[in-house]
């Protein structure tokens, strides 16, 4: 969580993943990936070297690995957090695949910021790079060749992925990153409740991510 200026105003914080860390073995930076889309992250992106900032975090639970063969869908700017995912699977000798997609070419996140051993594919809606379409029709060819699948972006999505699954032998694990608004950051606001099998649950403290079959929608 994030405060977004030097006052009171925006008065909540933002809440962001993490993007990156460095070096991987021993944090002692991090990276934060956002878009400018209203007065705190339009502050934010004036920061400059040398500012300081203030978080709170990190907090609630993250993307469990527990297998070798990794497929991660990115919507827009969903891509922020699986960036991490990738480098930490990678740097544990798993595969990793990403299906990234954007809306068009001039939004897709710059594949020479991922490392080479990411199998990449490329999709976008109006077919300007990659293949034409969304990175969920891409998720019924390649999720055979994967053991667990994580994903982050917009809530159409992941409705657009369930039934998908539905249809793989066994229905894969696909652990998902919910983007709610939040206010506090650690549960004690009750803004950012979601309704599961198991009851009411906090993205902020319990997820942001969830099991995808757990939520109800």
């Amino acid at each position: 969580m994030v405060r977004t200026s030097e006052g009171y105003d925006p008065l909540l914080r933002r809440p962001f993943s993490i993007h990156r860390v460095a070096p991987l073995s021993s944090p002692t930076q991090l990276a934060l990936l956002f878009t400018v889309v209203g007065r705190g992250t339009k502050w934010l992106a004036e920061r400059g070297e040398g500012d300081m900032l203030d978080l709170l975090g990190p907090l609630g639970h993250g993307f469990e690995i527990s297998s070798r063969a990794l497929l991660l869908l990115a919507g827009g700017i969903g891509i922020s957090p699986l960036t991490f995912l990738a480098e930490k699977g990678l740097a544990d000798n798993r595969s990793v695949a990403l299906i990234l997609g954007a809306p068009t070419a001039s939004q897709l996140y710059p594949s020479h910021l991922l490392l080479p051993e990411v199998k990449l594919v490329v999709a976008t809606e109006d077919g300007s790079a990659g293949r034409r379409g969304m990175v969920t029709d891409l998720l019924a060819e390649l999720a055979p060749e994967a053991d667990q699948i994580f994903a982050c972006g917009p809530l159409a999505m992941y409705k657009a992925i369930a039934p998908i699954i539905k249809g793989e032998k066994g229905e894969k694990s696909v652990q998902v990153s919910m983007e709610v608004r939040m206010g506090c950051g650690f549960g004690a606001c009750y803004g950012c409740a979601i309704e599961t099998k198991a009851g009411m649950r906090f993205v902020c403290r319990d997820g942001p991510v969830f099991e995808l079959k757990d939520v109800i929608w």
